[in-house]
């Protein structure tokens, strides 16, 4: 009885998280370059005293699928996508240096190279600036080059090149921002094998059908460990009762 109750009312509880996380998936099926968040279950000896025998069970989030997500095209000069494994380098609210696959970039009044969320993007010297300009091309390396105002296609210049990394998953953490960072605080360093694909962008890696399915099975289990938690009070009631007579 007692093994019975813990299990039903901490998988109950378990569910619930885990149903959070696929919901915060689902929200996100359409959120540029999102990494859908994985989580798992596993049953944990209660510590202390009290019976051997008596478990529970756990749920936690045991990291983030690293698969790509499909490159829709935009034809906008201004959207990239990252071709195979990398990450674009941006400034998080914190003022670190943070990382994102999102690549729906655009430039603010000041000139500053921001994505859609209003992150600065960053360029192997800091922030990036750029100028007033007829035409803007982003090259596969991430390097920016601009036609200046007035000016024909001979004065083409460059302006900044997008800082493009790639360090082991392993050494990545998702921030409550939605940024990635390193596990140790550091600075990931540039690498040229990250590629680009322009008028691009990265879609969400989550599978809308199976995070629907996910969701309909942790509902039913939900709705079974709530009933194993009735099934104990009642055989708690009946084995009262049976001591009472």
């Amino acid at each position: 009885m007692d093994r019975f109750l813990y299990i039903s009312m901490s998988g109950a509880k378990e569910t619930l998280r885990a149903q959070t996380v696929n919901n915060h998936n689902l929200a996100n099926a359409s959120t540029t370059g999102f990494r859908a968040d994985l989580s798992a279950f596993q049953s944990r000896a209660v510590a202390g005293s009290g019976y051997a025998s008596r478990a529970y069970a756990t749920n936690s989030t045991i990291g983030w699928d690293a698969s790509q997500g499909s490159l829709l095209s935009t034809g906008r000069d201004l959207d990239v996508g990252i071709q195979g494994p990398g990450w674009i380098a941006v400034q998080g609210p914190d003022g670190r240096e943070a990382y994102t696959r999102a690549g729906d970039l655009r430039i603010d009044p000041s000139g500053l190279l921001q994505n859609g969320a209003g992150q600065t993007v960053l360029g192997e010297g800091g922030p990036i600036s750029v100028p007033p300009n007829t035409s803007l091309f982003i090259g596969g390396d991430g390097t920016i080059s601009i036609v200046p105002v007035g000016q024909g296609p001979e004065t083409t210049s460059q302006v900044g090149r997008i800082k493009l990394v790639n360090p082991p998953a392993e050494t990545l953490a998702r921030g409550e921002d939605g940024l990635f960072r390193t596990v140790d605080g550091s600075d990931a360093p540039p690498d040229a094998n990250v590629r680009l694909a322009t008028g691009v962008l990265e879609s969400s890696n989550v599978n809308v059908a199976d995070a629907m399915v996910n969701m309909i099975e942790l509902s039913r289990h939900f709705d079974l460990q709530v009933k194993a938690m009735r099934t104990a009070e009642e055989n708690a009631a009946a084995a009262a009762q049976l001591l009472k007579g």
